[in-house]
């Protein structure tokens, strides 16, 4: 299957971007459509993976902390395509982005149950950070890029 990383361009394509964060990101917790986003969005860059039918499968947000450190936030990858390689993808797409940035480290705050998945991507935890919404723990973990 061949996928296809873009950054969404065009209204629709933010639309259907946003809906999918609070798909899964957001709705699974009982959140409000537009709870998905916050405010420093403009100053991101948006990446969006499709697949064949050109329906969206994954989504990810690079933005940047300071020169040096950039933050990937709101990953997300549709459950019938987890463990086939587009999260990975999807990543080394968004670290590239950093790499050209002259970014020298990676963070993010991972969900409990993604922890493995950044480790194997070569993310290390730095410290235990929020409890989102009073319900999903998360970690800070890094990498130098």
């Amino acid at each position: 299957m061949i996928y296809n990383i873009i950054s969404p361009q065009k209204p629709l394509d933010f639309d259907e971007y946003y809906y999918f964060r609070w798909k899964y990101l957001r709705k699974p917790l009982d959140k409000k459509l537009g709870s998905e986003k916050d405010n420093i969005e403009h100053l991101s860059t948006h990446r969006m993976v499709l697949n064949n039918q050109k329906e969206i499968i994954a989504v990810g947000r690079i933005h940047y902390n300071t020169s040096e450190e950039s933050q990937i936030r709101y990953f997300a990858v549709d459950s019938s395509y987890r463990r086939k390689g587009v999260g990975t993808y999807l990543m080394a797409d968004l670290e590239g982005i950093a790499s050209t940035k002259k970014c020298t480290t990676m963070v993010l705050n991972a969900r409990e149950n993604a922890i493995d998945f950044y480790k194997n991507l070569g993310y290390k935890i730095t410290k235990k950070t929020n409890l989102l919404f009073g319900k999903i723990q998360h970690y800070e973990m890094k990498k130098v890029l």
